[in-house]
């Protein structure tokens, strides 16, 4: 159905009429380029819309522009307002993206998502560091591949280990030494058997 099919005539006398409108220009922004539309016309000096009662009141001089002229003008403004409508509903969305995404982003679940996905992210990359690095073994990999699954999973081990505690080792840990000595000592020790498992066992 036409938009203009839906502007239906309710009152009329000389030099007042009354339509109800659709809802869609009941919004504010199609009312107020209605209005605004109809007010430049010659002989309309008075334009009223009732958004709640969808109704649209005009108030014209009938010997500068009569019945038949205002309608037909009318049909016109509605014609052209509803070709913008759609690219102004677009443009309103496009707009509130921005300041949605942001509420999104500072609320707990979008902070929550956001450090699960670094911490995924994270966790690819380096999964793909120690990817490249095997590969450079391959023939300890295809000699013993399962000390090569093991020495992967034991970087990944580390990797994860130091991303988890990285925030207390730069903010506790390395300031206070003496106060963190035991942590330290895991940490050296840690490394100790990393690199102990790496050096190949020396034949007897």
């Amino acid at each position: 159905m036409a938009i203009q099919k839906q502007f239906v005539l309710r009152y009329r006398e000389e030099g007042h009429i009354r339509f109800e409108i659709p809802a869609q220009f009941c919004e504010p922004s199609a009312a107020n380029a209605l209005t605004a539309a109809l007010l430049k016309l010659d002989g309309v000096y008075r334009v009223t819309l009732y958004a709640r009662q969808k109704k649209l009141s005009i108030r014209y001089q009938e010997w500068v522009c009569d019945f038949k002229s205002l309608a037909k003008l009318l049909h016109q403004i509605i014609a052209g307002l509803e070709q913008k409508t759609p690219s102004e509903k677009k443009a309103a969305v496009a707009n509130k993206l921005p300041a949605i995404k942001a509420k999104l982003k500072n609320s707990g679940v979008g902070k929550w998502f956001n450090q699960t996905y670094t911490d995924i992210k994270e966790t690819i990359q380096a999964a793909k560091i120690l990817t490249k690095v095997g590969m450079k073994q391959q023939k300890t990999l295809f000699n013993n591949p399962e000390k090569a699954m093991i020495d992967f999973f034991n970087d990944m081990l580390v990797i994860f280990l130091i991303k988890l505690h990285w925030e207390r080792i730069t903010k506790e840990w390395i300031p206070n030494p003496l106060k963190y000595r035991y942590e330290w000592l895991a940490v050296f020790y840690m490394f100790f058997l990393l690199m102990r498992s790496r050096n190949p066992k020396q034949p007897k």
